[in-house]
């Protein structure tokens, strides 16, 4: 038995849940989503409890055991806490600010660069050098942000850059100088 799908859901009293079939929507105050779960596994909803069953003991069912009950569980999260995605900017005159909706960084090109968020994504600057990406969606906000550290990813010189905030850049020596050999 799978020990991360062995394990129930706990469904908050502000979230509603719908099942159909294969398909579950979970609705709270945060949003709404829905998806179309593996034909191997059930979800069972006692109360304000979700359980998540296998069919048989194929190598697919086990799979799909533990997957299927983290992405409910995400999706139960996501509707009524939501999760964040913190990023940092380092560089001399890197910085990012907030216009509208959008992101707009200034990270050492000639031009700024605007990245527009995604439907139930938002956008939050502290310092001009740390932002923050939130929603609803998981795998939505982690996109979004690894696209905005992909815009320029932390050297390993000088470590300028966009990283996440708990990333650590492992750091190169770099050149060794004139007075080696004579």
């Amino acid at each position: 038995m799978s020990r991360i799908g062995k394990q129930p859901i706990t469904v908050p009293a502000k979230v509603q849940i719908t099942l159909d079939g294969t398909k579950i929507a979970v609705k709270g105050p945060k949003g709404e989503l829905s998806r179309e779960l593996s034909s191997n596994v059930s979800v069972e909803q006692d109360g304000d409890t979700l359980w998540v069953k296998r069919q048989d003991d194929s190598r697919l069912s086990r799979q799909m055991h533990g997957l299927s009950r983290t992405l409910v569980a995400n999706m139960v999260q996501g509707v009524s806490k939501g999760f964040e995605r913190r990023l940092e900017i380092q560089g001399v005159g890197y910085r990012a600010q907030v216009q509208g909706r959008n992101l707009v960084l200034n990270i050492g090109y000639s031009h700024q660069v605007q990245i527009e968020p995604p439907q139930g994504v938002q956008f939050a600057v502290e310092a001009n050098t740390k932002v923050v990406v939130s929603g609803y969606d998981k795998e939505v906000v982690g996109n979004t942000a690894a696209k905005i550290r992909a815009v320029r990813p932390p050297e390993p010189y000088k470590g300028k850059g966009i990283r996440y905030a708990n990333e650590v850049v492992r750091r190169k020596a770099g050149k060794a100088g004139k007075g080696g050999k004579k």
